[in-house]
């Protein structure tokens, strides 16, 4: 099959698709990159912000797959995962879960994953790429960013459960993000752009982090996450 027939196959077929992610800026910009049906077979049915919304315009919806974030308000993605766990088992036209989030970390893809997602790319994913990526979802495949799909096959090929490190579960998922931009030695204002969020509500994150690790600065910061091999 040439590329011409199999773009021509993609746009005759349809999937319906939920964006659910806290960012407005972000779901319009999604929406204007896939949502043109006609060309690209995507019909975005519904939006949702945090978990309850996404809960009840997923339940109300029954898309074929949504784009699910990783970290929401009312408890991530994960939480959304869970209580949607009927709708992804239906026998029948099985609501289908494709993780898209700026973060990459291990612990957010296994999440994810063992919570039934299909697959995880980040934000970084071209719009063209986005549209296969779903519908090879919807086609049961599993899809995730090159680099990611590591992370996977080593956590389930091990018959160990990663230890509890109570640390670290002290702080909430946006925390656990700034902390590994800061570790990584992103400034603050790079922190900012790269996960949607203002210059003060980072300072407020690394605040909280610092007080809740026990920690003085960015530099002692750096070295707690670097030896949990976080970075």
């Amino acid at each position: 099959m040439t590329e011409t027939e199999a773009a021509a196959e993609t746009t005759e077929r349809r999937v319906r698709v939920v964006l659910v992610d806290d960012h407005r800026m972000f779901r319009t910009g999604v929406q204007a990159e896939i949502g043109q049906t006609e060309s690209t077979g995507v019909e975005v049915v519904g939006e949702a912000a945090d978990v309850d919304q996404a809960v009840t315009v997923i339940t109300a919806t029954r898309p074929e797959v949504v784009l699910l974030d990783v970290h929401l308000p009312g408890g991530g993605g994960v939480e959304v995962l869970r209580r949607c766990a009927s709708l992804m088992a239906a026998g029948e036209n099985p609501v289908r879960f494709l993780a898209l989030s700026v973060s990459d970390a291990a612990e957010d893809v296994i999440g994810v994953i063992r919570g039934g997602a299909r697959g995880y790319v980040t934000k970084t994913i071209t719009g063209a790429d986005l549209v296969g990526s779903i519908f090879r979802v919807q086609d049961g495949d599993a899809v995730f960013s090159p680099r990611l799909a590591g992370f996977v096959l080593d956590a389930f090929a091990s018959t160990d459960a990663p230890p509890v490190d109570e640390d670290l579960d002290r702080l909430t998922q946006r925390e656990r993000e700034v902390l590994r931009l800061i570790a990584r030695g992103y400034a603050y204002k790079e922190i900012a752009k790269q996960l949607f969020i203002s210059v003060k509500t980072v300072e407020s994150h690394v605040s909280a982090v610092l007080r809740k690790l026990q920690l003085s600065n960015r530099h002692e910061l750096t070295r707690w996450a670097t030896a949990r091999r976080l970075v």
